[in-house]
């Protein structure tokens, strides 16, 4: 019986890790966009609290793990200009591991380039 439980949590857990999806794209700043409606006006900067991916002309949300993950990510970029708050800064791609909830991302993983 114990490892038949075994087997399972391990099974378990492997689907947890199957059902992650990797998004590509550029990061949007959310405050900016709920008021624009336009991804493309609203480059992410080093001051962005709230983020949104922009895949292929589809926005999804981050989670509040992803936001804190893409706030760290974008304040530690070496590339990043002298002013984090500039916002004529050219957009952001990113790669967003997680799990899609609606239109949120429930982010497990991020890289910024």
């Amino acid at each position: 019986m114990r490892q038949f439980l075994t087997l399972l949590a391990i099974a378990t857990g492997c689907v947890g890790l199957a059902s992650a999806e990797s998004f590509s794209g550029t990061l949007v700043d959310a405050s900016c966009y709920s008021q624009q409606k336009s991804a493309q006006s609203c480059t992410a900067t080093g001051a962005t609290t709230a983020f949104m991916i922009n895949v292929k002309g589809k926005v999804y949300q981050l989670d509040e793990n992803g936001n804190t993950k893409a706030a760290e990510a974008m304040k530690s970029r070496a590339d990043r200009s002298t002013d984090p708050n500039n916002a004529t800064n050219s957009a952001v791609t990113a790669k967003v591991t997680g799990k899609l909830e609606g239109d949120t991302i429930a982010v497990e993983a991020i890289d910024v380039q």
